[in-house]
């Protein structure tokens, strides 16, 4: 590489994905995030630790806006939450399936749900099934897809 490419390189590698800025929120009125602040870089892997019913998993759906903040700033990829508009670039897998509305799903078809608003109507598009397998291949996940089967109706909406 040259000097120029190891700049950029070094340039992306330092970019924020993710950014929070005193982050607060609620879950009914009782405060679970208080004041978190948290950058992650593109490249890193992060790991959230924490007892039972510690803000893990609401901080993540924080993150995506599936729980409002009460204050505070998000920033994803330099972008702040409210005006971002590439969820394509973001993944969310739940750790429990009641969250995918109880259907049983493959890892794939939970991948694949950001995309489902073009899979409900049968337009899934080939990108969408290579980003899918992209996506569990850069997590590791890649040998659990598996082709989704007829039983389960979230199949026939998400087959990648």
């Amino acid at each position: 590489m040259t000097s120029t490419e190891d700049e950029l390189m070094s340039d992306l590698m330092s970019e924020p994905v993710i950014s929070l800025r005193g982050v607060r929120a609620e879950l009914g009125s009782r405060p679970v995030l208080r004041g978190i602040d948290l950058t992650v870089r593109r490249g890193e892997v992060v790991a959230l630790l924490g007892a039972n019913g510690s803000g893990k998993s609401t901080a993540i759906r924080t993150i995506i806006g599936q729980v409002p903040l009460s204050g505070g700033e998000i920033e994803l990829f330099g972008t702040p939450r409210r005006a971002f508009k590439e969820w394509r670039r973001v993944g969310y897998v739940p750790q429990r399936t009641t969250a995918a509305g109880g259907v049983p799903a493959t890892v794939t078809e939970i991948v694949a749900s950001g995309r489902l608003s073009r899979a409900r109507f049968g337009l899934l598009r080939k990108a969408d099934h290579e980003a899918v397998r992209h996506a569990l291949e850069l997590v590791g996940m890649a040998d659990r897809a598996r082709t989704p089967s007829t039983r389960s109706p979230a199949a026939s909406t998400s087959a990648c």
